[in-house]
């Protein structure tokens, strides 16, 4: 990731991501706070509040809290979610603007950081129709680390011998059949969100979906 964009500029594009989001959520109803997103079982203020919680732990706090979750990263993150969940939606939505500018991480991963607040975004904004997608800088510095690596989701594996190319910006990756679509698309889809397979075309569709 380093060769196109350094950790400053990554956290850089953290913040942007992070306020972007808020702004967009920024006047919500209960009806849309409450709506399904595309996370799981995860209603649309917890999501939020689940990004808040990422942006609230570091590495200390974090091993102790999978410690006393015995490593179940379900168990963990529900807690964490519940902790920065406000008594109001409005409140939730604030205490995810006081993250914004926040440089903490449970670990140094840097652009995993900006995948968790890509990917979720999107979460959110889908089933919302909000129609705001991440820069194509920061969607791409994300399709670059999934495709290095299995962190968080199994986004390298789901690349494999697949050549997928970006139709908004540079990234492209691989050999074998094609995957096409926007950055943001490949991204979603690599981090298993099956809505935006209806996003991307080329031979290689097929296979990736056998993998979500």
């Amino acid at each position: 990731m380093t060769d196109t964009m350094s950790r400053a500029d990554l956290w850089a594009a953290i913040h942007t991501e992070r306020a972007r989001l808020a702004e967009d959520l920024a006047g919500l109803d209960a009806t849309a706070w409450a709506t399904p997103s595309l996370c799981g079982r995860w209603t649309v203020e917890e999501v939020v509040a689940h990004l808040t919680a990422a942006a609230s732990i570091g590495t200390g706090r974090w091993i102790v809290s999978m410690l006393g979750a015995r490593f179940d990263d379900g168990v963990h993150n529900d807690r964490r979610l519940a902790e920065q969940r406000g008594p109001t939606p409005a409140e939730t939505l604030a205490r995810f603007r006081a993250a914004v500018p926040s440089t903490t991480a449970a670990t140094g991963h840097t652009a995993a950081w900006l995948g968790e607040v890509v990917v979720h975004g999107q979460d959110v904004r889908r089933p919302l129709g909000i129609a705001t997608t991440p820069s194509v800088g920061a969607a791409t510095a994300v399709a670059r680390f999934f495709v290095s690596r299995d962190f968080a989701v199994n986004s390298r594996t789901a690349a494999e011998g697949l050549r997928l190319e970006a139709t908004d910006g540079p990234f492209a990756h691989g050999g074998g059949p094609p995957v096409r679509g926007t950055t943001t698309a490949l991204v979603l889809a690599l981090a298993g969100r099956r809505a935006y397979l209806e996003d991307l075309a080329g031979e290689g569709v097929a296979v990736l979906a056998s993998r979500l």
